[in-house]
């Protein structure tokens, strides 16, 4: 399956925050939108993303105080991106290697999604389970 594909069943929302964003603001956000991360973006650009790790180093690091503080200060801001044409392997492999758990989707240059971690394993068992019913179905014809 493509990025293009998952997208356009699972929607193509992003939630987005500017970098000057505190991170107590952000964590509101992340909690009423329900979701692990967040991408910061600057004007068009992709600036960075914040997930619930970046929250947790934050704290560790600086305290309560963090919270205070831009999310630019802890942000990952060397961003790995997604293309539309690419395949679920091809993104589990990248998530794997760099131990990241969210990919923002760039087509054409212009942000046009996330792909989450869970968002490919969904993927993976519909398709395994696609694959073992027509295997069942093929056994039961024969």
């Amino acid at each position: 399956m493509l990025v293009a594909e998952i997208l356009k069943s699972k929607g193509d929302a992003v939630f987005s925050i500017a970098p000057d964003t505190t991170v107590a603001q952000a964590c509101a956000e992340l909690d009423t939108r329900r979701v692990g991360a967040l991408i910061v973006c600057d004007g068009d650009r992709v600036a960075g993303v914040f997930s619930e790790r970046d929250v947790v180093k934050a704290v560790a690091a600086q305290g309560p105080g963090a919270l205070d503080r831009p999310v630019s200060d802890y942000m990952s801001a060397d961003v790995v991106f997604a293309k539309p044409g690419e395949t679920v392997a091809i993104l589990m492999g990248r998530m794997t290697d760099r131990r990241i758990r969210h990919l923002p989707v760039l087509r054409d240059s212009r942000l046009a999604g996330v792909i989450s971690i869970g968002d490919v394993v969904k993927c993976q068992i519909a398709e395994a389970t696609q694959e073992a019913e027509s295997l069942r179905t093929y056994i039961s014809a024969g």
